[in-house]
């Protein structure tokens, strides 16, 4: 196996480490707790209903400041999507690394739509007043 083919091969899935370990610096960098640094979540501006992705940037900022439970306090499903992200980039990038074909997506339409009903229910019971503990 060749030194330039493993280099090639891993292109790609670097190119994705490097750009979201770059957005996690940002986030980490500047805090979203601080009003003026980035936008206001328009779902939450004009209804006052939290969407599933409310708390995200706050969750990143944890999540890169190493405070796991401010991360789960703020947006518990975001925690879930990025261990699921690093995952499935470990998924992308051994087999690039070996030299051997990259696993079909493990997800199938049964599986999104499970994961779509989850979504919705967190955002549901996070908007309800006995789910206030899910809410950022």
């Amino acid at each position: 196996m060749s030194t330039r083919g493993r280099a090639a091969r891993l292109v790609a899935p670097l190119a994705a480490l490097l750009a979201a370990s770059a957005a996690f610096a940002f986030v980490g960098l500047v805090d979203p707790n601080e009003p003026g640094h980035y936008p206001v979540c328009p779902l939450l501006r004009f209804t006052g209903l939290y969407c599933p992705g409310c708390g995200g940037l706050r969750t990143a900022h944890a999540v890169a400041t190493a405070d796991l439970g401010a991360a789960l306090s703020a947006n518990a499903v975001a925690v879930l999507g990025f261990v699921a992200a690093g995952a499935l980039w470990l998924r992308w990038v051994l087999p690039a690394w070996r030299g051997g074909p990259v696993p079909p997506w493990p997800l199938r339409a049964a599986h999104w739509w499970a994961l779509g009903a989850a979504v919705a229910v967190f955002s549901v019971i996070r908007n309800l007043p006995f789910g206030a503990a899910l809410a950022p």
